[in-house]
Order: C-alpha cells, then sequence, then structure tokens
C-alpha cells in the first residue's frame, strides 16, 4: 500500500489531498495523483500532444519535438529535481503531463491568433483552457464531466490567472486573488518546464539548420560545456558534441536548481505544503545561473523562434487560425453537432457559449487538421 512517509513534510501528500470535485472511492492500488497521471494519460487532449507543435510544425520533419515528447522531458526533469528535494514525484509528473494539454496547434502562434480572435469574449490562454480540458472538456466518465483531478494537481496545471477568470474558478482560483503561492511541486514543474524547452529547442533548432553552432558559443552556459566536451573528448564532433553538450547544460541546471531551492526551503522551514502557500517562492535558480538562463532563452527568441523560416510557418498559422475562427464564428452550422448550441435560454447566452466552443474545437485541433479543416472550409475543390 501506497504511503506519504518517505516525502518531506511540506510536501504535497496524497492522504491529505484537498480532493476531488466529485467525491470518489479511493484506489486501493495507487495513491490519488497517480491516478490523475494516468487519468491523464488515458485521455483524448494527451494523446492529440503527439501533433501539435513545439517550434517545429508536425510535418516539417519526424524528429523534432512536439508537445507530447515535450512533456514526457518535463515530466523526466521534474522528478528528477522532485526525489531530490523530498517532494511527490508522482504529483510533478502528473502536472507536467497536462501541462500543455490546452495548447492551440501551431503553437504560441497559435495561441496569439485565437486570444486576438477572442479578445472581444474574455480572450484565451492555454494555460486555462488546459484547466477547463481536465474539468470540463474530456468526456470518459458517466458521473462528471472532465477527469476529476485533484486540487493539487488543478492547481499545479493553473500556472497564472488573471484576476477576473480567478474569481470563475472557485477554490483553485483563490491563490491569485490572495497572492499566495501553490505548492513545491507546481513550483519544480514551471522550472522544468523552462529547463526542457530552452535546452531541447537548441537540439532542434541546429538539427533543423537554422541555428549554428558558431551563433551557440557566443552563449555563455553553451560555450562553457562545449569547452568541457571537448576537453573530456578530443575530436568529438557533429550530433554526439551537440547532444553531450545539452545534456551537461541541463545537468547543470538541474543541480543549481536543487541546491539553490534546498537552500530557500532550509531558511524558510515550512512545515507543510500549507505554510509553503503562504510563503515566497523557494524553487529557484541562483542569481549567477537564472541570468545564464534568461541570456540562453533571449538568444532563441532572437535567433530561432524569430527566424524569418519560423516566421513564415508563424504567418501562415496565425492566417489558419484567424480564418477557422471567422469562418466558423460567422456560420455555427458549419461545426460538428457536439460543437454547436442549441438549448441556450437566450440569444445572449447562446452567443457567449457558442463562441467559447468554437475556441475549445479550435484549440483542440491538431496542425494537421486544422490545415485540413482550414482546406474543406475554403479551398472548393477540397471536400
Amino acid at each position: 500500500m501506497f504511503t506519504d512517509a518517505h516525502l518531506a513534510p511540506y510536501a504535497a501528500k496524497s492522504a491529505s489531498s484537498r480532493g476531488r470535485r466529485h467525491a470518489e472511492d479511493p484506489s486501493s492500488s495507487r495513491s490519488e495523483f497517480q491516478r490523475d497521471r494516468d487519468r491523464i494519460i488515458h485521455c483524448t487532449a494527451f494523446r492529440r500532444l503527439e501533433y501539435k507543435t513545439q517550434v517545429f510544425v508536425n510535418h516539417e520533419g519526424d524528429l523534432f519535438r512536439n508537445r507530447l515528447t515535450h512533456s514526457l522531458e518535463v515530466a523526466q526533469i521534474g522528478r528528477s529535481i522532485a526525489r531530490n528535494l523530498g517532494l511527490n514525484e508522482d504529483l510533478v509528473e502528473a502536472i507536467s503531463l497536462a501541462h500543455d494539454l490546452g495548447h492551440t496547434p501551431f503553437g504560441h502562434a497559435g495561441q496569439d491568433a485565437l486570444n486576438a480572435c477572442m479578445k472581444p469574449f474574455g480572450g484565451f490562454e492555454h494555460n486555462l483552457q488546459s484547466l477547463r480540458v481536465v474539468d470540463v472538456l474530456e468526456e470518459r466518465y458517466g458521473a462528471f464531466d472532465g477527469l476529476n483531478l485533484t486540487f493539487e494537481t488543478r492547481e499545479g496545471i493553473l500556472k497564472h490567472c488573471s484576476l477576473n477568470n480567478a474569481r470563475l474558478l472557485g477554490d483553485v482560483g483563490q491563490r491569485f486573488i490572495e497572492k499566495k503561492r501553490p505548492g513545491l511541486e507546481a513550483q519544480v514543474t514551471n522550472l522544468a518546464d523552462a529547463i526542457a524547452y530552452s535546452n531541447h529547442d537548441i537540439d532542434d533548432g541546429l538539427r533543423s539548420g537554422l541555428l549554428q553552432e558558431s551563433q551557440l558559443m557566443h552563449v555563455d552556459i553553451y560555450a562553457r560545456h562545449r569547452v568541457i566536451v571537448d576537453a573530456a573528448y578530443p575530436g568529438i564532433s557533429g550530433r554526439r558534441a551537440i547532444a553531450e553538450t545539452i545534456r551537461r547544460m541541463i545537468n547543470t541546471l538541474i543541480v543549481d536548481l536543487i541546491q539553490t531551492s534546498a537552500e530557500k526551503i532550509r531558511a524558510c522551514g515550512p512545515a507543510s505544503i500549507d505554510e509553503v502557500r503562504n510563503m515566497e517562492r523557494m524553487i529557484a535558480f541562483s542569481d549567477t545561473m537564472f541570468q545564464q538562463a534568461q541570456d540562453l532563452k533571449q538568444f532563441l527568441f532572437e535567433n530561432l523562434y524569430r527566424h524569418y523560416q519560423v516566421n513564415r510557418m508563424t504567418f501562415k498559422a496565425r492566417r489558419t487560425i484567424s480564418e477557422l475562427f471567422s469562418a466558423l464564428h460567422e456560420e455555427p452550422n458549419l461545426l460538428p453537432h457536439d460543437y454547436q448550441v442549441h438549448d441556450a435560454k437566450s440569444d445572449e447566452q447562446r452567443q457567449e457559449q457558442q463562441v467559447r466552443k468554437i475556441a475549445d474545437y479550435i484549440a483542440g485541433m491538431t496542425d494537421r487538421y486544422a490545415m485540413r479543416e482550414h482546406r474543406r472550409l475554403y479551398m472548393v475543390d477540397d471536400i
């Protein structure tokens, strides 16, 4: 039988979880957070992540990362950090696997386009949409909508939220109103996400040819580790050298995060997760490492995310999302039946519900489905 005895006092305990929105009998073979993880892995939105953009659109190459591989990498990094800090690995894994469930097709370009379309109707944010997926949109159980995850997993999924939205979310939105912190597991997942996407985007950028290693030698954290690799393996080059460099960078960031966070935890001395929520943020890099991570992030922004070839795909992605929204908003009867609103009490309510269902429909699309649906709606020779 699973116990929480091995966890630090300030860790999230499955046995003392704040529970689920709908009461369920506990599992005889899994902790509550293990159960959350399993529900996430088996849900429809999780499977779709395989065909959603990280940086490169799915059809641009089989070896580039997508939202699914990214989520798995975040979970692995997060579990390593959690294990060293005495935190709940299962909760970190559940949050990691769920954190991108609400992401649109075409990555951040798709989110920006859908947010612009939804501005008059409350906007769109993939983080909030991830919570909506697990709370409402998944249809797998007879007794309730969504996956009925624990409060702690839902808290971790919701990394940021406006006050207006927080007031509509009940208990999980309360910390934004009260300006409190989430548990340490949620804080770990947030930085594991940052470690994963920056370092693995270097790998994909070099593989694609949009980045050159000569450029990266001007970035301190990369250059420093590449020198170490060259000294350890004289004559090494190509993919092997890049992989050795990146894995060392990831390790350096993880070790620094663990050491700095452990010091902050000792200094604050939380005795429970509820005390954690009332204290300053404790999961953090050292000042030096934070700056190096920021320099790397800025380099990627300028040289990869704004590369003209990525910009071309971004332009097409924004146009695709915007035109899909325009067509479906103008003619809701073009939507599949499940996404059409038929039982609203008033025209105003119907419009409000219909627009949100359009956003749900588009956000749930994979890259290739969005492109195919766009062709169906706008090309007369494609039905």
